[in-house]
């Protein structure tokens, strides 16, 4: 067992961080401040914290890391952390990174979402050495796993996370990771507003596609029968697009079937 820190804030992180908590001794949990949340904007600790209080793991939340950070550990595992780490810091232990892609591809803030919307049908998880250029350490780990074509974000996150704690265990012991080429990188940017609109009259498996890059976590948006709702859940059926869970303005999820009998 060895004795790491895992630097984790949003709810894929607090998910490795249970699975590696139950592996190795883990020292404590960097993550975000509590910072507001929701619609009400009440101030709420991160989904990582959540855990490690849960576990009794010590948290540690620094509005930004400093070069002067001191690990106290060999190792620490970044996973959807959300801050630069300052070359200082990367130079006082070793850093392993969680990415959700098979790095080159999907270098960024999006990989699970960029990579569903292009309807990838494999993705995997990389674990690198942290460094300071985005997403471009060497790859002490990787492995792959396809993606049905009804997988949404969840569901992609759920395996990743699930296969970590073995990949965790080889790149902490590969002391030779390989350099990362160029070759097929390709960046996912951050989601934005615009990425989230859906425009009808764009090929369904296009549509189907943006929804479940979108679910269970933001949501994809458009006018149904109308009226400004979420889409939470579609099929591809004989090439048509079917719709299965939408959520109207204002009001809870429900089956496509509930919203059509609530129109009438």
């Amino acid at each position: 067992m060895t004795r790491i820190a895992v630097a984790a804030t949003a709810p894929f992180g607090a998910d490795v961080l249970e699975r590696l908590a139950a592996r190795h001794e883990t020292a404590y949990l960097l993550t975000q401040p509590d910072r507001p949340s929701g619609r009400g904007r009440r101030v709420a600790p991160p989904p990582a914290k959540l855990i490690a209080e849960r576990l009794g793991i010590p948290v540690r939340q620094p509005e930004r890391l400093g070069d002067e950070f001191d690990p106290e550990v060999d190792a620490l595992v970044a996973v959807a952390y959300g801050q630069l780490v300052p070359r200082g810091a990367l130079e006082s232990a070793r850093w392993l990174n969680v990415h959700p892609s098979l790095l080159p591809r999907w270098r960024g803030a999006a990989p699970v979402e960029r990579a569903l919307m292009a309807g990838d049908e494999e993705t995997g998880v990389t674990i690198i050495e942290l460094v300071e250029e985005l997403d471009a350490g060497p790859i002490a780990a990787q492995e792959r796993f396809a993606v049905g074509i009804d997988d949404d974000a969840g569901a992609v996150f759920a395996r990743a996370a699930e296969l970590t704690p073995d990949l965790i265990d080889a790149a902490l012991d590969n002391q030779r990771p390989a350099p990362q080429t160029e070759d097929g990188a390709t960046y996912a940017e951050k989601i934005g507003p615009a990425d989230r609109e859906l425009d009808w009259s764009r090929p369904p498996e296009e549509l189907h596609n943006r929804i479940r890059a979108l679910s269970p976590h933001i949501g994809a948006r458009g006018l149904v029968e109308g009226r400004p709702a979420i889409v939470w859940r579609s099929r591809l059926v004989d090439g048509r697009l079917e719709l299965l869970e939408v959520q109207p303005e204002g009001r809870r999820r429900m089956t496509y079937d509930e919203f059509l009998r609530g129109l009438h």
